[in-house]
């Protein structure tokens, strides 16, 4: 844990780092890729909405049922003539769903599980969602996902600028729909849960954003004031600055959440643990990625196309061709904490690269002790 700390002081000193704004390029074209195959799934599987937003009828059977899942399904769909989700839960119950069906349907439903599964039909408890209601409840999760994007990008615009706050929606718009097709392709059910753990990621994926916007700020405060470093440099330095913060934060929140996925959802059969679950993991790690390999390049590409950044650029290009920086030191030199008694409006932007503060190992060899003998 020592040597991550060690690493993380001097990530954010600048003394290491990974040029993340240099290979945008790449992370880019990662995202796209993934970005496509989720919308291809999506396209080709759908997704599956769970009864609460199509209605239907989910029926619940006593404890430590001995018929196994295929049988289960295979009574209800014959049953009810429509496709049925069947899932044992921790306590060997079974949970039975069947989507569009009404009240008197499921009556009859209900009796043919009891002589099915030979238990009586007072002990399996039916659970009825008209299909207006469902209708509403998808509405309003749309509903509230719309506006939660709408502020995100007006706080976005007046905390930091327009440009942060197109990139922060970039990056969420993103997460959605990674998140959304992963659903599609593994086939999970789309639940109330599911928008929870979505909007939750949503949350969480900007404040990993705001925490790299708000050092990128503080650091490009008087950018144009000095010639040593382009809005790219300063931006990479703030990625490098906050990345463990980052890294630690969402492995912490990862650990509990894969836990609720692959124990809770996988080894206990927890239905609601499966809906919320899955899309935490995946939104968490998703929101990690896109605020530090998307969110952050987009907004120095935007930045970098303004004409005082240009101008900047090109100022800075024109003193390291002439093999030295605006101190009059040599390339590749960095001087953290660098407070010149000059005042030099250089020394107020961020430094990237490793520092050369190796002195020569000859120094005061052979100099006299200055002892009397």
């Amino acid at each position: 844990m020592s040597k991550l700390g060690n690493l993380g002081a001097r990530l954010h000193h600048g003394e290491v780092g990974y040029d993340f704004i240099k290979n945008r390029k790449i992370w880019y074209g990662v995202s796209i890729l993934i970005t496509v195959v989720a919308i291809v799934g999506l396209a080709v599987r759908g997704l599956h909405m769970g009864i609460e937003f199509q209605g239907g009828a989910v029926f619940t059977t006593p404890k430590n049922m001995s018929a196994s899942v295929a049988q289960a399904e295979t009574y209800a769909e014959e049953a009810s003539g429509h496709d049925a989700i069947v899932q044992k839960l921790g306590d060997g119950s079974l949970r039975i769903q069947i989507a569009a069906i009404d009240t008197s349907t499921s009556d009859k439903i209900k009796t043919a599980l009891s002589e099915d599964l030979d238990v009586e039909a007072e002990r399996i408890n039916a659970d009825l969602v008209g299909p207006s209601w469902g209708e509403q409840i998808a509405n309003k999760a749309w509903q509230g996902l719309g506006i939660f994007l709408f502020l995100v990008v007006i706080y976005l615009a007046i905390a930091f600028e327009w440009r942060m706050a197109v990139a922060a929606f970039v990056a969420l718009i993103h997460d959605i729909t990674i998140t959304v097709g992963i659903y599609a392709l593994v086939g999970f059910e789309v639940t109330p849960g599911t928008v929870i753990g979505l909007l939750t990621i949503l949350g969480y994926s900007l404040y990993d954003t705001v925490v790299v916007f708000d050092s990128l700020k503080e650091q490009t405060a008087d950018i144009t004031k000095q010639s040593r470093w382009t809005y790219s440099e300063i931006a990479n330095r703030s990625i490098n600055s906050t990345l463990v913060r980052s890294v630690n934060t969402t492995v912490v929140a990862l650990l509990p959440v894969g836990a609720l996925l692959f124990i809770g959802g996988g080894v206990l059969g927890a239905g609601m643990l499966n809906d919320i679950s899955l899309s935490l993991f995946v939104g968490l790690a998703a929101g990690a990625y896109s605020s530090i390999f998307i969110a952050t390049p987009l907004v120095a590409d935007l930045k970098e196309r303004e004409p005082s950044m240009r101008s900047l650029k090109k100022r800075v290009l024109a003193k390291r061709a002439l093999g030295a920086d605006a101190d009059g030191e040599p390339k590749g030199v960095r001087v953290p904490g660098d407070d010149r008694e000059n005042g030099s409006d250089d020394d107020a932007a961020a430094v990237v690269g490793p520092r050369d503060s190796s002195a020569p190992r000859s120094r005061g060899r052979g100099r006299p002790s200055g002892k009397r003998r």
